[in-house]
């Protein structure tokens, strides 16, 4: 088996991925905070482990990789929400949570293997929380709230390269806070008068959201695993506050390999809620199809920052277009096996193998179309083995899964009325008699119709709907 290297965001290198057992390769990966529809910046994120899931997969074997994924469905953004929107906290987050499904479902997201709610996890984080008030790392401060004491822990900042000294610069701690340093951060809240809550050694309160997911991460995949990962604004302070947690409470390097995409953005700014500059995934595809969308994060290496706009996305369409074309018109029986040995398929590898280089990758996937296009001309015995191997390599990036025909908007002949078939008719005659402008008049009279007509290199016509 080629090694495959995967850039660490704590080391800032690319590293030979080495799993703690392969027979039970750990990824955990920041999920949503459902107070509202996921946009397309979250999108980025999911595709792009999605994708690094599906290659981990094919090259470990499928059950040997235990995919986690949260749902973060108690939070200040989420109370605040329900009470803007005068409904329970269950009813918001039970309704997100339907709505960032049908979106993943969408986009072709294989589902997690476990996608733990923070709810359901407060035993755990209340006793990670026990652990780190009994060992001196966190405190209960005069207002009630549990605090982590983040000068305790010694490697507070490496994630992040951040020095305290540099952290401390400009913080100052307000009239009325409780904590005793500013750069403390809360694992427990009180709660406030009708907010969600549970019962706690501290009263009755709600998890900060850091210890949620050191909680369920280290819950279900053990105080040390493989992978875990978010996006680039997850690094500080959110996964630096799970790493102090996390260590200090079980005295073990919590993750091996830390993984981080870049930002999605808009308009050269970074796609957020908070700055209202978002598309959610819902609205962009009623504009373009799930797998254009797909196609076009993929054209991003994941750690690359990407700027996304309605046109960029429409570009896919293209390229998957050229893809589908080599694909289109060839029949592949079930049982046709993907050619062996060959160059494409071992530098689709050495693409992904190169901390999942996604683009890359894509660039194989062309060089392939093109040998299958030679093959048709020339009538190659070899062209089903080559779109076999075609269709399998796209599946390792979720790509390529439709019916070319339907994709490209091809109509057999038989399948259009008779005054569409008697000009198609007329223009080939045009065209044999080299009388060009006729043939040119018959194909605008067609496109009027809503009919365009594709020329192929074997000399036949493609019909298609517009």
């Amino acid at each position: 088996m080629t090694d495959l290297l995967i850039y660490d965001t704590m080391s800032q290198l690319k590293k030979i991925f080495t799993p703690i057992d392969p027979k039970k390769i750990g990824i955990y990966v920041c999920g949503i905070t459902v107070y509202d529809y996921c946009h397309v910046g979250h999108a980025r994120t999911a595709i792009a482990f999605d994708v690094i899931v599906r290659y981990i997969k094919h090259k470990y074997g499928a059950d040997n990789v235990i995919f986690v994924r949260n749902i973060t469905d108690i939070d200040d953004k989420i109370i605040n929400r329900a009470i803007e929107n005068k409904e329970s906290v269950s009813d918001l987050t039970t309704r997100f949570i339907t709505a960032m499904h049908e979106d993943f479902k969408a986009l072709g997201l294989i589902a997690p293997d476990h996608e733990p709610r923070a709810t359901e996890y407060m035993p755990q984080m209340l006793e990670m929380t026990r652990r780190l008030v009994a060992t001196n790392y966190a405190y209960q401060a005069m207002n009630g709230d549990v605090y982590y004491k983040v000068r305790a822990f010694e490697k507070y900042g490496w994630l992040a390269k951040r020095k305290l000294e540099d952290l401390s610069v400009g913080a100052r701690v307000e009239l009325n806070e409780a904590k005793l340093d500013p750069l403390d951060f809360v694992l427990w809240k009180q709660a406030k008068a009708g907010e969600p809550c549970w019962d706690s050694l501290w009263g009755k309160g709600r998890p900060g959201w850091h210890l949620e997911c050191a909680a369920m991460s280290t819950d279900i995949l053990g105080h040390t695993f493989d992978i875990h990962g978010g996006g680039f604004d997850l690094i500080f302070p959110h996964h630096e506050n799970e790493i102090a947690e996390a260590e200090a409470c079980t005295g073990k390097t919590f993750v091996n390999y830390w993984m981080h995409v870049g930002f999605l953005q808009i308009n050269q700014e970074k796609m957020a809620k908070s700055a209202n500059n978002f598309v959610t995934i819902r609205d962009a595809l009623r504009q373009v199809d799930p797998e254009e969308l797909r196609f076009f994060v993929l054209s991003g290496h994941y750690r690359s920052q990407l700027d996304y706009s309605l046109d960029q996305v429409k570009l896919a369409r293209a390229s998957l277009e050229r893809l589908y074309t080599a694909l289109h018109g060839v029949t592949i029986d079930p049982n046709t096996v993907a050619a062996k040995d060959t160059a494409f398929e071992k530098n689709f590898l050495a693409a992904m193998d190169d901390d999942f280089n996604t683009p890359g990758a894509l660039a194989v996937l062309f060089e392939l179309a093109r040998e299958i296009n030679t093959g048709k001309q020339d009538k190659s015995a070899k062209v089903g083995a080559l779109c076999r191997l075609l269709l399998d390599l796209g599946a390792i990036l979720g790509l390529l899964y439709r019916d070319p025909a339907l994709v490209l908007g091809v109509t057999k002949l038989d399948a259009v009325d008779s005054k569409v078939q008697d000009l198609i008719k007329a223009r080939d005659a045009a065209r044999l008699a080299k009388n060009w402008a006729e043939a040119d008049r018959i194909r605008d009279e067609l496109k009027a119709l809503g009919v365009t007509l594709e020329d192929t290199a074997n000399g036949g016509v493609q019909v298609k709907r517009v």
